[in-house]
């Protein structure tokens, strides 16, 4: 069906018929995207223009000698731009001169009500062109609608006034306007997010969304600045084929891209998957955001310029005001508060000139010009491999600047020059990480794993290869399999070439293998077992290294989000460099019975417990500072009980079925459990004996925390079995189910191989949920084992646990009854 038989089915038939029209068209597969939205907008237009006309039949003081007069209508924002996605709204115009308002009311009505009939959203306003350009001056969203003002039907003539009217008022009042379009966008921002980050991103709201690409058309209408045009109409094509498919999968008026929808967007898009969705989605979103930093630059040089006298000597060079440029580097210097090209500079003659421009850029806190740029990635030479000295410190430069990094790094990237100085880029390039403790895609997150490298540059002996691990560390996610491995190879093939010696390559190739180790191991390891100490100093090798790797940990996790580091988590990572080191340098590690002493608080509990029977506890609040860190540019750690949660300390009479009791009774009490820690405590010397310790850190999921006294009762009786745990968690998972969204990953049990040479340790990563832990302790013991220590966290909504587990006589398991430990957690997960 063409679009004219699609048209004249809904003339024949009235609304009826253009319901069916519509359903139609937006149901064949034959077109999609602009020429589908094209269609929409003809066919509602045709609709509305036979609504018009019918209703304005008969009505006294719309009708002159050649036809209608004095009222039109009009379509507005997205329909008047043409871009009506399936579920958009209608905004509408009933323009008027003011000659009867009566008949006009009466016409309104004939056609506000067929739309609404139709369950067609409606954005409707009546006025005369003086009432609307009034309207306008006052409300910034009305004058931004107006500026797409489409005439439908009616008096073309006092449509086209207004246009005209209302275009003049906004280049006359541009001035005074752009600031405040520029606030609104900025507002907008901070409470949507950035489009290209999101894992649910609004495509309208979001920076980089379809909003800000409508805003940069204004700026242009407004002929003070002009975006630029390379790849926006397509971005935004691209945003808005996103959303016609998110209307049409899900049947709504939506704009959130949310995480269950995605796979559906997808294949109606033809996409292989939801990545492949959203990274399609970030792409456009990262050409409108770089777009709009560039737009609104130019807007503020512009009217920076016109607020200032002009100055003597601009006055004797004939009127013409002189730029000034100072000098930054060999071919850059400043200018109009960018980093411009000197008139002297040839980057046909000079390769490292954009590396160069960047880190003057950079270092100088100013943003590189868009012009600058363009010719670096026109006419610039390709480096030669390996790159000289020059280019290598350039980068270097670059990397260490801090915060001023990014936007200059954007501006390479826009052009595509950061792919053409580290193709391997490009597998990173927008790549979502669907893991709620990143707050950012890859390659975003490994600058600014740069960006917070660089405040460490004081406390490392070669702040050049900790800023180069830092820029290659995930490199490997591009690729299949473990991007650690993966990463390890790329890193050696990218260090050759920028030209690191073949010790320096060695040493970035150790980093970005190991950059989880040190908080894996600490997290999730006994640190009073010699063979966990001795297999990082392993892996590390020299004391230099663990140094940088050090610092790379911290970098990496304050990159990844508020939820991947804490002072808690760094002071148990500093404890394991300390102790590596030790190893390091030559010392033997110390056996676990003469490490980690129990604290006066500690032994006083274990004592307690020990003369009473039963489970002593005690409540504290972690808010005390981390310790003071060298690096003070880093961004300080948001502190509070909001984030450190409680610490619990409990003593038990080492006895069976102390970990799912106590992890039980949490469930039971709503509290979250963010780390635990297990281990058994021998008691001071004469008394025979020994107590399980554990200290664990627990939030309250809402509400206030329960009193020690209501907890300690629960335990007792959950330990001498006349508390049903089971029984009353289940209870309450009926009574209230957790509202499921995406299917998260299956959960994963593993025997972590040589991790301990006393115990065998077992690794479960699962989805965090009320009573996993309760569930996991009660599979360990029914599997007839020991728990010898125990290492919780909560990463986001994952949870990464590791067992030290013992037979009953204390050894560890053989291979035979590992694999059954590790089939009966499975079974106790579902999985």
């Amino acid at each position: 069906m063409t679009s004219t038989d699609v048209t004249r089915e809904a003339d024949d038939s009235g609304p009826g018929g253009y319901a069916a029209a519509r359903l139609r068209l937006l149901t064949e597969g034959a077109r999609s995207g602009p020429p589908r939205r094209r269609a929409l907008s003809e066919l509602t237009d045709d609709w509305l223009s036979g609504l018009f006309a019918a209703g304005a039949a008969g009505l006294t003081g719309l009708a002159g000698p050649k036809g209608l007069t004095g009222v039109s209508l009009v379509a507005v924002g997205g329909y008047g731009r043409g871009e009506l996605s399936p579920r958009s709204d209608l905004d509408l115009l009933l323009l008027h001169d003011g000659g009867d308002d009566k008949a006009v009311a009466a016409l309104a009505d004939r056609l506000w009500y067929p739309v609404w009939d139709l369950g067609i959203d409606l954005d409707h306003s009546v006025r005369t062109p003086q009432q609307a350009r009034r309207t306008a001056g006052e409300d910034l969203k009305v004058q931004l609608g107006l500026l797409d003002a489409r005439h439908l039907a009616g008096d073309l003539g006092l449509t086209t006034a207004l246009r005209t009217a209302v275009l003049a008022d906004w280049r006359n009042q541009a001035p005074k306007r752009l600031p405040e379009l520029r606030e609104l966008c900025a507002g907008r921002a901070e409470r949507q997010g950035e489009l290209q980050y999101l894992l649910e991103p609004d495509l309208k709201e979001a920076r980089g969304g379809l909003r800000d690409a409508t805003a940069l058309r204004a700026v242009a209408a407004s002929w003070l600045a002009d975006a630029p045009r390379e790849g926006l109409a397509d971005a935004r094509r691209r945003l808005l084929d996103v959303r016609d498919a998110l209307h049409l999968t899900t049947g709504r008026a939506t704009d959130r891209l949310a995480l269950q929808e995605q796979d559906q967007v997808a294949a109606e898009l033809g996409l292989l998957d939801a990545d492949a969705l959203l990274r399609q989605v970030y792409e456009a979103a990262r050409v409108i955001s770089y777009a709009g930093d560039v737009t609104w630059r130019e807007v503020g040089r512009v009217l920076r310029s016109r607020s200032v006298r002009p100055r003597l000597r601009a006055m004797m060079n004939g009127g013409k005001p002189v730029a000034e440029r100072s000098p930054l580097a060999e071919g850059v210097v400043e200018q109009d508060g960018e980093a411009v090209l000197a008139r002297t500079a040839r980057p046909e003659r000079d390769p490292v000139l954009p590396l160069r421009a960047a880190a003057a850029a950079a270092q100088a806190g100013l943003p590189l010009s868009l012009h600058a740029v363009r010719r670096l990635a026109a006419t610039a030479r390709p480096l030669p491999t390996p790159w000289p000295a020059e280019a290598r410190e350039q980068l270097v430069t670059l990397l260490g600047s801090g915060r001023p990094t990014v936007p200059v790094w954007e501006a390479l990237e826009a052009e595509g020059l950061v792919t053409r100085l580290l193709p391997d880029w490009e597998r990173v390039r927008c790549r979502p990480q669907r893991n709620a403790v990143h707050l950012w895609t890859v390659d975003r997150h490994l600058i600014e794993t740069a960006v917070r490298a660089a405040g460490f540059a004081r406390r490392v002996h070669r702040p050049d290869l900790l800023l180069v691990a830092a820029l290659l560390h995930d490199i490997g996610k591009g690729w299949p399999g473990d991007h650690s491995v993966a990463g390890e190879t790329i890193a050696r093939d990218v260090a050759t070439r920028v030209g690191f010696d073949r010790a320096d390559v060695a040493v970035l190739a150790t980093l970005v293998r190991h950059h989880l180790l040190l908080v894996e191991t600490a997290t999730r390891r006994d640190l009073d077992d010699p063979a966990t100490v001795r297999a990082v100093a392993d892996a590390v090798g020299t004391e230099h290294t663990l140094e940088l790797l050090h610092a790379l940990t911290e970098a990496d996790a304050l990159a990844t989000g508020p939820a991947a580091w804490s002072s808690w988590r760094g002071s148990l990572v500093a404890d394991l460099v300390k102790r590596v080191a030790g190893v390091l340098a030559g010392e033997p590690p110390t056996e676990p019975a003469a490490t980690a002493p129990p604290t006066a608080e500690q032994e006083r509990l274990a004592v307690e417990a020990f003369r009473t029977g039963g489970p002593v506890l005690a409540l504290r609040a972690q808010t005390e500072p981390p310790p003071a860190d060298p690096a003070p540019a880093a961004d300080p750690e948001p502190l509070g009980p909001e984030l450190l949660g409680v610490e619990l300390l409990i003593a038990v009479p080492d006895q069976e079925g102390v970990l799912p009791a106590v992890a039980g009774v949490l469930a039971m009490h709503r509290l979250t459990v963010r780390t635990a820690e297990l281990r058994s405590l021998p008691l001071p010397h004469g008394v025979e004996g020994s107590v399980l310790l554990l200290d664990w850190r627990v939030a309250a999921q809402y509400g206030s925390l329960p009193q020690a006294a209501r907890l300690r009762a629960d335990l007792v009786r959950a330990l001498d079995g006349t508390l049903d745990i089971a029984g009353r968690l289940a209870e309450r998972d009926a009574a209230h189910p957790r509202r499921r969204g995406v299917e998260p990953p299956p959960p994963r049990v593993t025997v972590a191989p040589a991790a301990s040479r006393l115990a065998t340790v077992i690794e479960v990563r699962a989805q965090d949920a009320p009573g996993l832990l309760f569930r996991l302790g009660r599979a360990l013991e029914g599997a007839g084992v020991r728990v010898r220590s125990a290492h919780v966290s909560t990463l986001g909504a994952n949870a990464v646990d590791a067992f030290y587990v013992t037979g009953p006589q204390g050894a560890r398991l053989p291979g035979e009854a590992a694999v059954a430990v590790v089939r009966e957690l499975e079974e106790s997960l579902g999985a």
